[in-house]
This record gives structure tokens, sequence and C-alpha cells, in this order.
């Protein structure tokens, strides 16, 4: 065990933001709602899956809904607490400790905030790796595990127990629920034993979080590359480098939805790219030849700063670095890639890994 303090939680932030890909909700409100808590409760105490009971139950608490929308509906700060309370009556169990449902965001930062509001620590775990725009998009899933029961609440405190046949019809009736409460809310969903974790989970993600963080933040002061530093430590590649010169967004669903496109610079002078997101980067492309597709992550950083661009923060004129990176090997199993891949998103596209793509480019 360790705890996490206010100094781990801005570097988690960094970490989440970049994992994020694009998606998992604005990492600064839960940068803020964590921070804050550990002033009132203290430090957050860090259990790795291994070091729980094993008759623990582990619960995840995040946001669902657009994160364009998340930007004007802030959380009040209580939801997640009355969501989990939820869990708790409807299981007859108490919840042991926290864990976010995926990297990314304010869905790695939340959770933070709420474990130390009710008390409890965080396990080193999560469902993702990364952030996906669906919460059947778990590792847990991969193993048919379900979401149910799955509880919401929205601002305004009303409240949704959902209990579904599975994953994906859950995050159907979710997605639903959500809309009506205004497009973005509160979750607390996926019970877990520490068996279950350790099996269908992605193990050591807050850790990979806190080290991506202290990675960047020492390349900061070395005034060293940014990018080089991620593309080393993440296994990554750069895919292209442009500026943002058309803008596709919008909230629909419960979702950010569109595309952005760039015109070329640098060693990519006079060429074109578009990414498509749904929450995250989802398919990289230039002049319809893909570059990176889901499950494996799209990162676009602001050259300029150094920051990793969410899809509701993009704007016209923004000078930028993409860089792709490997999926986790769940991920690219046939099971992963038919959950996750590029056709579930409606692309004709079939998956093709990061690494063979790049190769394909060598080649030419």
């Amino acid at each position: 065990m360790r705890y996490l303090d206010e100094m781990k939680v801005e570097l988690i932030a960094i970490g989440a933001s970049i994992l994020a890909s694009g998606g998992g909700g604005d990492p600064h409100i839960g940068r803020i709602m964590a921070i804050n808590a550990i002033r009132k409760y203290g430090p957050i105490p860090l259990y790795s899956v291994e070091e729980l009971d094993p008759q623990d139950l582990l619960v995840s608490t995040g946001m669902i809904g657009s994160p364009t929308i998340m930007m004007e509906k802030i959380p009040n700060g209580n939801e997640s607490t009355i969501a989990c309370r939820l869990m708790e009556k409807r299981l007859n169990r108490k919840i042991n400790a926290i864990y976010p449902i995926e990297a990314g965001g304010i869905n790695s930062l939340l959770p933070l905030a709420t474990a130390c509001q009710l008390g409890l620590p965080v396990a080193d775990v999560d469902g993702m790796g990364r952030a996906f725009p669906e919460f059947h998009m778990t590792t847990f899933h991969l193993d048919d595990i379900d979401a149910s029961p799955f509880a919401i609440v929205d601002e305004k405190f009303n409240q949704v127990v959902i209990q579904s046949k599975d994953s994906h019809k859950t995050e159907k009736f979710a997605r639903s629920i959500t809309v009506q409460m205004g497009g973005a809310a509160i979750f607390a969903a996926y019970p877990l034993s520490p068996a279950q974790a350790q099996q269908s989970g992605i193990l050591g993600t807050l850790s990979l979080m806190q080290m991506i963080g202290e990675q960047v933040e020492q390349a900061r002061r070395d005034k060293t590359s940014i990018v080089d530093t991620l593309v080393s430590l993440l296994y990554g590649q750069v895919l292209f480098r442009g500026r943002i010169n058309r803008l596709d967004q919008r909230s629909d669903d419960g979702f950010t939805r569109g595309s952005v496109s760039f015109e070329g610079v640098d060693s990519c002078e006079g060429k074109s790219y578009r990414v498509q997101f749904q929450n995250e980067f989802l398919l990289a492309e230039c002049a319809e030849r893909m570059l990176c597709c889901t499950p494996d992550l799209i990162i676009l950083l602001d050259e300029d700063t150094g920051t990793p661009l969410l899809s509701e923060r993009l704007r016209y004129g923004i000078r930028t670095v993409a860089i792709g990176i490997p999926a986790h090997a769940k991920w690219r199993t046939p099971r992963g890639i038919a959950i996750a891949g590029p056709q579930y998103f409606g692309y004709a596209s079939d998956f093709k890994p990061l690494e063979s793509l790049n190769a394909a480019e060598k080649e030419r």
C-alpha cells in the first residue's frame, strides 16, 4: 500500500489526459475534486489488487455522457457517493474499495475523490487501459462480467439503478437515461471481487499514469521533447504533424462525435489528415489511408505546449502532433476487436495493428 497526496494526483492527471485518447472527460474537474477531498480528508490509500482481502467488494465510479456537456454541467460533488450507496443497498454489501473504470480524464480522478470522501482505498486496476466511449468496452466484458447493477445519479440527485442481462444492454439503457438527465451524469457500476479484478482487469493503471506524469514533468524541466518522451515510454509512433483547419463537432446521443482535419506541417507539409472521434479519437487517416485505429490509441498533443487535446477542446489553428500507441494485448484479441475495433463504430476498415501500418508506410 502507498498513499496518493496532492502531488501524486497532479501527476496522475497528466497521465490520465494522455491515455484518455481525447476522451474520458476533462481531467481538470476531477483533479480539483480529488485535491479538495485530500485537503479535507487526507491522502488516499492505493492498494494493488493482490493486497486486497479476497472477500472485498470493488466498485467503479465516474462520469457517463458527453464530455462537451460536462464542461458546463459540472458535478456538485455528491453524486458519486449517492451512487455508491445505491450500489450497496442493491447488493446488500459494503463497498471495500473504489477503482477507475478507464484510464482517462475525469474518470481516472473522480474515483479518487469518491474514495477519499467515503474513507475507502483505491484499487490500482481499471477495465480499459485507456478510455473508450461505451461502458461495455471493458476487459471485464471480454470475460462476460456484467456491469450491472449500474447506478446513475445526476446533479439534481435523480437516481436510476439498471439491472440488465449483459454489459452491452446495460450501456444502451444507461446511455438513454443519461440523455434524459441532460447528457451527463455520474455512475457506480461493475462490482467485482479482487479475483475477478486480477483475472480480467488491467493492473497497475494508476501507477502507470503517475509514471507518465513524472516523465512528462521531467521532460518539461529538462526542456526536452515531450513527444519523444511519450513515444519512448509507451512504444508509440508519431503519425503526423499538422494544423487544425476544419472541425465537425456535435453532442449526439450522449457522446461528443465528429471529425477534425489537419493540413500537414514540417515534414508532413502538403498532406491532409483526418481524425474521427466518438468522445475518444478512433481513426486517423491520410488521404483515406489508415494511420492508426481503435483499439490502438490516438493521442493529439498541442505541439506548442505538449498538452493533450480532448475532443471537446479542439479548436481551429492548433498546431498538433498525432501519436499512435499500441493497445493492451487484451484488446487485440478477436473478441476485443469485435467489441472496440473500427467496424463496431461503423468504419469500413478492418483493424490493423499500429506497427503493421507503420511498416507498410516505411516500404512506400
